[in-house]
């Protein structure tokens, strides 16, 4: 069955990759009451003000939808990509990402490489090909899927963007030899995490890694919020922020904290612009039992 999908993810038009997210889609929200639960309760709580209880459940299902298609872009990416001109092809679809993104070129040449974070939104995997084609050598954390076949099935060509990709296991080592020798890094740090510090997400304390900032402060490198989100005419609209730079002056765990929670902030104005394609059905807030314990021994 998985691989029917991607097959057909590979041939066919993206307007029936949407029509079929939009099934997919359709059928988790329905079925999965605990991601369709869990991804309305975090919208009333972040929109509670500004959106009806009809937009948040909408809001909801496209999230699913969006989730899906990821996944077949993916697929339908990787196949043009992996062409001799897949800068071109690239180009024609995003033509408004060249002129942004060199301003993420020009951040990393700046600093000598840069740690680039993103929120699980529109498709975040095509950001590697971007900075690839611009000239930024990066090295990407990522979780490998629990399933081993899927995992070989769906991202076996990852590499083929000319990045180094890292498993998210024992990674530390790997980032910190990257950054320097002057190449950058690139991490989604949006999920919950029990090593996680508590910072402003939305309006309530979230557990979010703190790995971008101490490497921030360790090697004194920027911190820049990137993001590729869906428009409706089927292009991509590009998000850079400006470098978030570790203060020299103040103690490293203030300067862990703020940098941290600005870091949320970026991350937070571009999901707002773009609700429908961001990841809700993640337990974003969740808590952990023995935190506090863990934190007392730490």
């Amino acid at each position: 069955m998985v691989w029917l999908i991607l097959l057909f993810a590979r041939i066919l038009p993206l307007k029936a990759l949407h029509i079929i997210s939009r099934i997919l889609g359709g059928l988790l929200y329905f079925l999965s009451s605990k991601r369709r639960n869990i991804a309305i309760n975090n919208l009333r709580a972040a929109f509670k003000e500004t959106k009806t209880e009809e937009e948040i459940k909408s809001i909801a299902r496209q999230s699913c939808n969006s989730l899906f298609l990821t996944f077949l872009e993916i697929i339908k990416s990787r196949s043009l990509l992996s062409k001799h001109d897949a800068a071109k092809r690239l180009r024609d679809v995003t033509e408004e990402l060249d002129k942004l993104f060199l301003k993420a070129k020009k951040a990393h040449d700046g600093s000598h490489g840069c740690i680039f974070v993103t929120p699980h939104i529109g498709n975040w995997e095509v950001l590697p090909y971007i900075s690839s084609i611009v000239g930024i050598p990066l090295a990407v954390v990522v979780r490998p899927l629990d399933n081993a076949y899927l995992e070989r099935l769906v991202y076996a060509q990852r590499s083929e963007s000319g990045q180094m990709i890292i498993p998210k296991s024992n990674a530390m080592f790997v980032l910190q030899k990257t950054l320097l020798k002057g190449s950058s890094i690139g991490l989604l740090p949006d999920q919950s995490t029990m090593k996680g510090i508590e910072v402003n997400f939305f309006g309530r304390k979230a557990l979010t890694t703190p790995v971008p900032a101490i490497l921030a402060i360790n090697y004194n490198r920027p911190v820049v919020v990137v993001a590729c989100c869906r428009k409706p005419d089927g292009q991509y609209e590009g998000f850079v922020s400006d470098p978030i730079w570790p203060e020299k002056d103040k103690s490293e765990k203030a300067e862990i904290f703020r940098i941290t929670e600005e870091m949320n902030k970026n991350m937070e104005t571009i999901i707002r612009k773009y609700p429908e394609q961001y990841l809700w059905m993640h337990n974003r807030w969740k808590r952990y039992k023995h935190k506090k314990e863990l934190l007392a021994k730490d």
